[in-house]
């Protein structure tokens, strides 16, 4: 393990990376014995500093009026953290924040992390509280200037000597900065350099056999800390990962909506063997469709096995075998279905459903199949149908300047594509964008799980008139 760590401490205008900016930012280098080497400096974020914000932190609008901007320090910060290993307290917050504010360039900003929090409380457990503050009177830690950059890296810099002074310290590090995989579980050509080397964004990536064919196809919105937990864990699936695996790589989304379309086309398209037994347990009712000797198209719920599902025209998967009833039902209920056709009711002619005037008599032959035929398709489109209404989704592109859509169409998923901020004029530019793709029934739940989720995408409505503006992204 490098024996250098860059301890790093950052103020900031808020508390979230992609909407506040950065007021300072202190590092101290540290080789695993003393600091060898320190930088400070007070950035000027371009945005207004609140006030509550000058009260806990002292700085305000005028001290950084005149402060060198981000792009000005950023290559200081690439060189002070270069080769080191990211050290802060709750480093979750201030990596994120100078990973955002590379990004805005346009870089990649990568570097191995260590929490001082979690390696705090697994070198000292049973404290009240792991804050800085706590952490500070425990301790007995001389500091000043709190909530100020260089205050806190040095405080953060006598309490990582005081971790670094117990027995296992070492180990307990190496731990948690390789997200708990051990070297020993690896894959004989995966190395924890390849995985440290994969990016903390959005997207899909691939594992591949050791004859070049796809094993695997996941999404994650960090690629690497998702690929790295495959390695961490011990369960069936990720010793099938762990033997099989090969080779690695990655496609970046920038949005988690399309990486979660773009996983369900290509484990579609490529079928890992490792993905359809995943996918089985997942999903593991179907409503199918069959034709009986009389001409009637059929509709029944099943569980079939891996080898009797090939055989079955499959309408729809489900994870829960009341999900699948739940939506037979309103499908009968919509287009006057026959509850024997349906396998609702079988063996019982006439349905139940011809007594209340809900079925047209296909089951006692009154009504021909050819009839009857039609509103079952109606049905079935039902079944793959999700969305009313057409619309754009228009979410984080894969750069700082670049925007995602998605575009759903008659109700179902037609395709996503990458449009530039500035090129977005109105409808025909986002529709211009699109790259088609088939949708299908899982796709559409998708997208409606994403949309109803916590997220910063925004749903353009496609009217006739549209009064939608294209001004707001």
């Amino acid at each position: 393990m490098p024996k250098l760590y860059a301890i790093v401490d950052i103020e900031t205008t808020g508390g979230k990376a992609s909407r506040s900016r950065i007021t300072e930012i202190a590092i101290a280098l540290h080789d695993g014995e003393k600091v060898i080497d320190r930088y400070e400096t007070l950035i000027n974020p371009e945005s207004v500093i609140p006030f509550g914000i000058t009260q806990l932190t002292g700085i305000t609008q005028g001290m950084v009026e005149n402060a060198p901007k981000f792009y000005e320090v950023a290559k200081k910060i690439v060189q002070m953290t270069e080769n080191a290993i990211f050290v802060a307290h709750n480093v979750r917050f201030d990596y994120g924040f100078v990973r955002e504010e590379f990004k805005r360039l346009g870089f990649t900003y990568s570097r191995r992390q260590l929490c001082t929090v979690r390696l705090t409380r697994n070198t000292f457990p049973g404290l009240r509280s792991y804050s800085l503050d706590n952490l500070i009177r425990h301790f007995k830690i001389p500091f000043r200037n709190r909530h100020r950059a260089m205050g806190d890296v040095e405080a953060t810099t006598i309490l990582f000597e005081k971790i670094l002074a117990k027995e296992e310290s070492e180990k307990k590090m190496k731990e948690l900065i390789n997200l708990g995989v051990k070297e020993s579980r690896l894959p004989k050509n995966i190395t924890l350099e390849q995985l440290h080397a994969l990016p903390e964004v959005a997207g899909v990536y691939y594992f591949y056999d050791a004859n070049g064919e796809v094993v695997y196809v996941g999404k994650s919105i960090n690629i690497k800390k998702r690929v790295m937990e495959h390695f961490a864990k011990t369960t069936p699936k990720a010793s099938k990962l762990q033997k099989y695996v090969d080779d690695i790589s990655y496609e970046i989304t920038g949005s988690e909506l399309v990486a979660l379309l773009y996983e369900s086309f290509e484990i579609k398209r490529l079928r890992p063997p490792i993905n359809r037994a995943q996918r089985l347990r997942d999903f593991p009712y179907v409503i199918h469709q069959f034709t009986n000797d009389e001409g009637y198209i059929c509709l029944d719920i099943a569980k079939p096995t891996a080898k009797i599902r090939k055989s079955l025209k499959v309408i729809a998967e489900y994870p829960k075998i009341a999900s699948a009833k739940g939506y037979l039902a309103r499908a009968l209920g919509t287009f006057e279905l026959c509850a024997y056709h349906c396998n609702i009711e079988a063996g019982n002619k006439p349905c139940f459903n011809y007594h209340v005037k809900k079925c047209l008599g296909s089951c006692l032959g009154k009504e021909s199949s050819e009839a009857y035929n039609e509103r079952v398709n109606e049905a079935i489109e039902y079944l793959q149908t999700i969305f009313e209404e057409d619309f754009f989704v228009v979410d984080n592109g894969r750069t700082e300047t670049e925007k995602s859509v998605v575009l759903v169409e008659q109700g179902h998923y037609a395709g996503f594509g990458y449009i530039e901020t500035e090129e977005i004029r109105g409808e025909h530019s986002l529709r211009d964008a699109i790259k088609p793709v088939q949708g299908n029934a899982e796709t559409a739940k998708i997208i409606r799980r994403f949309l109803a989720g916590k997220n910063n995408a925004k749903v353009v409505p496609i009217v006739q008139k549209s009064e939608t503006t294209y001004d707001d992204f």
